[in-house]
């Protein structure tokens, strides 16, 4: 029997082709579906299911703010009231993420400590990977996202600080040409 996983691009970076995994996951029943999530660690499953507590905040929303934030990101951003931080997720606008804080800032607790969503080795390795990571994730194959992310490697090196979106743009639109 085979099931339909959803997960964030990071989680799905962390997995290897016909290797054995095991990942937490949670099932999100509605009307017309079931729904299956997979995640990293159980921390993100359990950070998954608390923010979906948060009027207007569902199961891809929630998603999405764990492709961008990692648990402790969201729950320092959450609890030092970073608007900026909640913005930066597809889907969250300003009045959005003042809920979010004013619904969760009590119940999220304090970060971990755990890994974070950003690579330690730096802000270079960061954008590389954050760009390699969302190509993957939308289907693109490994081979085809390290070209992309090489192609637009001069566009970041001339930026002091590399706007991730924009070159996840670039690099989508230099695959569409190709």
């Amino acid at each position: 029997m085979g099931l339909e996983l959803i997960c964030t691009p990071g989680t799905l970076a962390g997995l290897r082709p016909d290797a054995e995994a095991t990942l937490p996951t949670s099932l999100v029943v509605r009307e017309d579906s079931m729904t299956l999530f997979g995640f990293a660690d159980e921390d993100e499953r359990s950070v998954f299911e608390l923010v979906q507590t948060a009027s207007g905040v569902g199961p891809k929303l929630a998603q999405a703010m764990l492709a961008v934030l990692s648990p402790d990101d969201l729950r320092r951003a959450v609890a030092t009231d970073d608007l900026k931080t909640l913005t930066r997720v597809p889907g969250i606008g300003q009045k959005g993420a003042q809920r979010i804080v004013l619904e969760l800032k009590d119940r999220i607790g304090a970060p971990t400590g755990t890994r974070s969503a950003a690579p330690a080795p730096g802000p270079v390795a960061a954008w590389r990977d954050q760009v390699h990571q969302g190509l993957v994730g939308l289907g693109w194959s490994a081979k085809d996202a390290d070209r992309a992310v090489d192609a637009v490697a001069p566009q970041a090196e001339a930026d002091g600080a590399p706007d991730v979106a924009a070159l996840l743009r670039a690099a989508l639109r230099t695959l569409s040409k190709a």
